[in-house]
């Protein structure tokens, strides 16, 4: 079975997506660990990276990473065979997992590792995870790849150019009202499920969102059934989203 799940993966060309893939989350579980057993001030992990007296952020090496595997993609890309560019991907997908995991750092250009602040670092691992992984399964945003291959490959009339221009315009559409209602993941699952999109856009704002600040100000009952729908279905996904975040990376705060 998993020689036949390769074998898809190679005929449709996603191999280097799932090295990809398999990178950023073995080398965000390395790092997490790492930061861990720092913080817990293990004896015997040999601890952070410094130069001079300077502390090495990881970050750092991620970029080196990143821009190696990215050249290499690029370099070779007339050349490239499979095995190269699985490793390229691989190497590419560590640096990425090394940067997104200081994302809130480079977002608040301070130390925000431990504090609340740095769970946003968590949320970009998990957006990279999941926007890979959907890819890796042949879902792609927006539809574009899949509407417009159907345009070049079948159908070069206008009148089919207009109507896949239109479909992506209004799910781009519905995608920026969506996000200015601050519902960021049904935002972003919207781009690879449409309907998703729909449902995010008709239903309320969050109470705190640009759309609510705009538009529920002279709409007293939205602005109160959107504090009702916070606190019954919003704050316990976002106590769970906690839980696994810690799980996974460690507590936040003091």
């Amino acid at each position: 079975m998993v020689h036949a799940i390769f074998q898809d993966m190679i005929d449709r060309g996603r191999l280097p997506t799932f090295f990809l893939l398999a990178s950023i989350v073995l080398a965000f579980v390395f790092i997490r660990f790492s930061t861990r057993m720092i913080r817990a001030q293990a004896s015997w992990w040999p601890g952070n990276v410094s130069m001079g007296g300077h502390h090495i952020h990881h970050v750092v090496f991620g970029f080196g990473f990143m821009f190696a595997g990215g050249f290499g993609l690029i370099a070779v890309a007339n050349d490239l065979g499979a095995i190269t560019a699985c490793i390229f991907a691989s190497i590419f997908g560590i640096g990425s997992a090394l940067v997104l995991d200081e994302f809130a750092l480079v977002l608040h250009l301070r130390d925000v590792y431990w504090t609340e602040e740095g769970r946003s670092s968590v949320d970009a691992v998990f957006v990279a995870v999941a926007f890979t992984g959907l890819f890796l399964l042949g879902f792609h945003p927006l539809g574009v790849i899949a509407d417009f291959d159907t345009l070049r490959h079948e159908d070069h009339s206008v009148v089919m150019v207009a109507i896949a221009a239109f479909f992506f315009l209004a799910q781009l559409l519905l995608v920026v009202v969506v996000i200015l209602k601050g519902k960021l993941w049904t935002g972003f699952l919207g781009m690879f499920f449409p309907p998703v999109l729909f449902i995010g856009a008709v239903r309320v704002s969050r109470p705190d969102a640009p759309w609510a600040k705009k538009f529920y100000a002279a709409h007293p009952a939205k602005q109160t059934r959107a504090i009702e729908r916070e606190h019954r279905l919003r704050e316990p996904m976002i106590r769970r989203k906690i839980q696994v975040q810690e799980a996974l990376a460690g507590k936040f705060g003091p």
